[in-house]
């Protein structure tokens, strides 16, 4: 397994956060699931090494498993041998997305957006600063992939990609774990939005502009540009998530007043 691989895997069994316990680690496992880095068959560790990796109780970790199998994305077997094993449903994946798009109220999209903001452009500010051309190159051969990918899930993955290796060019260990991290949460979602052959093209351009501005040393400019990259595709992720497919009559919960959190979210919070 490459470098990069297990990078990305030791992420997945990172602790997650304190808030909503339950919701965090069906996302994190559901997202690696459909990223594939989890692969189809594949066993998770046991109860016990999982929640201590994760950070959460045993009884967090079970509701949390609960969820999965109810979505399709985890089979538990009982018995000698047995375990829960990764399992990938039948059905465009799309369906699926929607759906854990839908499990996001907007203002934690918002906020991922300002989060994920912040750590692109504290790396493009860096590498302006730190990095030589030729530690470019790896950046632009991730470009170049980017303009070339068909299908939404290798675009949305050389599109993060190319992120953990602007961290990775501002020679920080932990911008780069946290771009990995990030990519766990939100690259999965980005497969709903970078179908659209306009965003591909603008989102290639904004790559190219932070290049530019990396290799010339610009650090504010590169800052800025890596910035307006993500919230412009975080935008349309919650344009989305405002549509049908999040809206009251979408397959997930609604969204509370005053940008609340729905009530069903509120009771897995104090359950967890």
């Amino acid at each position: 397994m490459n470098r990069d691989k297990t990078g990305v895997r030791r992420a997945v069994f990172t602790p997650v956060d304190t808030l909503a316990r339950v919701d965090a680690v069906v996302r994190r496992l559901g997202d690696a699931i459909d990223l594939g880095l989890l692969a189809e068959g594949e066993q998770l560790p046991g109860e016990s090494d999982l929640a201590a990796q994760l950070g959460v109780s045993t009884v967090t970790l079970r509701e949390a498993l609960m969820a999965l199998r109810q979505r399709g994305l985890v089979t538990t077997r009982r018995g000698r041998g047995g375990g829960s094993f990764v399992t990938v449903p039948d059905g465009p994946a799309e369906d699926r997305l929607l759906a854990r798009l839908a499990d996001w109220s907007t203002e934690e999209l918002r906020d991922l957006a300002d989060h994920w903001a912040a750590v692109s452009g504290a790396a493009a500010r860096l590498a302006a600063r730190r990095t030589e051309p030729a530690d470019l190159r790896q950046l632009q051969r991730s470009l170049g992939e980017l303009m070339d990918a068909k299908d939404s899930g290798a675009r949305s993955r050389i599109y993060g990609r190319f992120h953990v290796e602007l961290a990775a060019a501002a020679q920080s260990a932990r911008l780069t774990r946290e771009e990995v991290t990030l990519q766990t949460e939100v690259g999965a979602l980005l497969r709903l939005v970078l179908h659209d052959d306009g965003l591909l093209a603008d989102a290639a351009d904004r790559h190219r502009a932070v290049i530019s501005a990396v290799h010339d040393g610009a650090d504010d400019r590169a800052r800025a540009l890596a910035e307006e990259c993500v919230q412009t595709s975080m935008a349309r992720l919650i344009e989305l998530r405002l549509g049908p497919a999040g809206g009251a009559s979408g397959p997930g919960p609604k969204e509370a007043p005053d940008g609340q959190q729905p009530p069903s979210r509120k009771r897995r919070i104090g359950a967890a």
